[in-house]
C-alpha cells in the first residue's frame, strides 16, 4: 500500500497515477474522506477518554452532592466514549479497506498506455533467417514431439487444457534449466530457496496478487490457502511482521517452486503447446534493499535476466511496460521478450518489477537504521520460467533434421549433451 502521508499532501499524483494506470481515479476522493473521518474520530475518542480520566479522579474528591452530577456525566461518558470507539474502528477499516484497493504509485519515466504501448530500450542478439538456411522452422510442440520431450495429449486427458507432461529428455531439459539458474543466481550471491506452493490469505493479500489478479489465483476454500502464482509470494512473506535491520541489506532470495495460474482471461490465447499454461515451475529473484537503493537495484536484476537469456543465446529485446500493464504492486516494469521464430514476434520470458514500499507496507516488514524504524523495497525478478524458456530454447536452435542445439551453459547439466536428438519412432 501507498504511505497515507503522501496522500494527503499530494493527492493529485495519487490521481494521476491511478488515471495513469487505467484504474478508478475516484477511489482516491473516497480514500481522503475515509482518512479524514478516520482521524477525527481518532481525536475525539482520545479527547473522551481524557476528560473521563479526568472525571475519574475528580469524583473520589468531590461533595455529595457533586458527586451525583459527575456519576451522572461519568455515564454519559461512558457511552461516548463506546460510541467514539465503534466509529474509530469503522473508519480505521473502511481507509484500510480502500487502501488496500489503490495501486502502486507509477515511476514517473513509465510510458503511459495499455499493453502494446510499452517502449523498446534494447535489443539482443540475431534473429535467425531460416529460408536462407533452407528450411521451415518447426513450433515447439512439434519438436518436442519428435524429441519425445513433451506431451500435452496426455497431460489434458490427466487434467484438462493447458497441462501438459515432460518426458524424457524434455524432463532432463527442465532440471537442467533450473540447475544453471539456480547456480547463476547463487553467483550473484543468493540465498537458493525452495518455497512453500501454498500460502495463507495474508500473504497473498499482502504482496497485491488479491486485488486485480484474483481472478488468476487458484484457492482452495476448505483449508483457505491459496496455490502461489509465483514463488514471489512466499518469498515476500518470508519476513512478514520483522524488522530487519539496515546492515543486512540488501537481502537476495532466488526461490524455485511449482506455480499455478487460471490464466482466466487468456480464452483462446497460446492454447497450442506449453507457452501458457496452469501449472509450471519458475526460478524467481527477490530482493529486500533500503527504499533509495530499490531503482539501483531494479537495474542490477534486469542486468541479471540479460545475462540469463544471453548465456541461452536467444535473441530478445528489454522493454519498459506500460502504465496499464503493471500489476497494482510494481512501480515500474521491464520485461525481457525472447524471438518466437513460428511466431514471428517477441514473447515475454522474464519479467522484474521495483515494488518499492508497496508490498512491505502490507506485510508489516521494516528496516531500523539507527534510530529509524521504516518500511523498506521489495523488488522481484523471473530468471527462468521454465515452459517458456523450453519453447524459446527449441525454436530457436532447432535444425533441419528436427534436432536441437544444446546452447553451451546447460551442457555440463545435460551430460554433456551438445545436441538433443530426434527419438526413433
Amino acid at each position: 500500500m501507498i504511505d497515507l502521508r503522501l496522500l494527503r499532501e499530494d493527492p493529485d499524483r495519487v490521481r494521476a497515477s491511478q488515471r495513469a494506470r487505467g484504474e478508478d481515479v475516484a477511489l482516491v476522493d473516497s480514500l481522503l474522506s475515509a482518512d479524514e473521518r478516520r482521524r477525527s474520530s481518532g481525536v475525539r475518542f482520545d479527547e473522551l477518554r481524557a476528560e473521563q480520566r479526568s472525571l475519574g479522579k475528580l469524583i473520589p474528591k468531590a461533595s455529595a452532592d457533586e458527586k451525583a452530577e459527575l456519576l451522572k456525566r461519568a455515564e454519559q461518558l461512558k457511552a461516548d466514549v463506546k460510541a467514539a470507539d465503534v466509529e474509530r474502528d469503522a473508519a480505521d477499516s473502511e481507509t484500510r479497506e480502500l487502501l488496500l484497493q489503490l495501486g502502486n504509485l507509477v515511476h514517473p519515466d513509465v510510458p503511459v498506455g495499455g499493453e502494446e504501448d510499452f517502449v523498446t530500450l534494447e535489443t539482443h542478439g540475431e534473429i535467425r533467417d531460416f529460408a536462407t538456411e533452407g528450411f521451415e522452422p518447426k513450433d515447439h510442440l512439434e519438436l518436442g514431439t519428435i524429441l519425445g520431450a513433451i506431451d500435452t495429449e496426455r497431460g489434458a486427458k490427466v487434467s484438462g487444457s493447458r497441462f501438459y507432461f515432460l518426458t524424457g529428455i524434455g524432463a532432463l531439459l527442465e532440471l537442467a534449466l533450473v540447475n544453471a539458474a539456480i547456480a547463476q543466481a547463487t553467483a550473484a550471491g543468493f540465498t537458493p530457496m525452495l518455497t512453500p506452493a501454498l500460502v495463507r490469505p495474508q500473504s497473498m493479500a499482502g504482496t497485491g496478487f488479491l486485488g486485480q489478479a484474483a481472478q488468476d489465483v487458484y484457492h482452495l476454500d476448505k483449508d483457505d490457502l491459496y496455490l502461489v502464482g509465483t514463488s514471489e509470494v512466499a518469498l515476500a512473506a518470508y519476513h512478514m511482521d520483522e524488522i530487519i535491520d539496515a546492515d543486512r541489506l540488501p537481502l537476495r532470495y532466488a526461490g524455485f517452486s511449482p506455480c499455478f495460474r487460471r490464466e482466466a482471461g487468456s480464452h483462446g490465447k497460446d492454447t497450442r503447446g506449453i507457452f501458457r499454461v496452469h501449472q509450471f515451475d519458475k526460478v524467481e529473484m527477490f530482493s529486500y534493499v533500503a527504499p533509495e537503493d530499490s531503482q539501483a537495484e531494479h537495474q542490477r536484476l534486469l542486468d541479471w535476466e540479460k545475462q540469463w537469456l544471453t548465456s541461452l543465446e536467444l535473441p530478445f529485446r528489454v522493454i519498459d511496460v506500460a502504465s496499464a500493464d503493471l500489476g497494482s504492486s510494481a512501480s515500474r516494469k521491464f520485461d525481457c521478450e525472447a524471438w518466437i521464430p513460428t511466431q514471428g514476434k517477441y514473447r515475454e520470458l522474464t519479467s522484474t518489477s521495483d515494488c518499492t514500499e508497496f508490498q512491505s507496507r502490507r506485510l508489516q516488514i521494516r528496516v531500523r537504521d539507527g534510530k529509524q524504524v521504516k518500511p523498506l523495497a521489495t523488488l522481484n525478478g523471473t530468471l527462468c520460467a521454465v515452459p517458456r524458456t523450453i519453447v524459446a530454447i527449441l525454436e530457436n536452435h532447432q535444425q533441419a533434421d528436427g534436432s536441437v542445439r544444446v546452447p553451451e551453459v546447460l551442457r555440463p547439466y545435460l551430460g554433456g549433451r551438445e545436441v538433443l536428438e530426434p527419438v526413433a519412432k
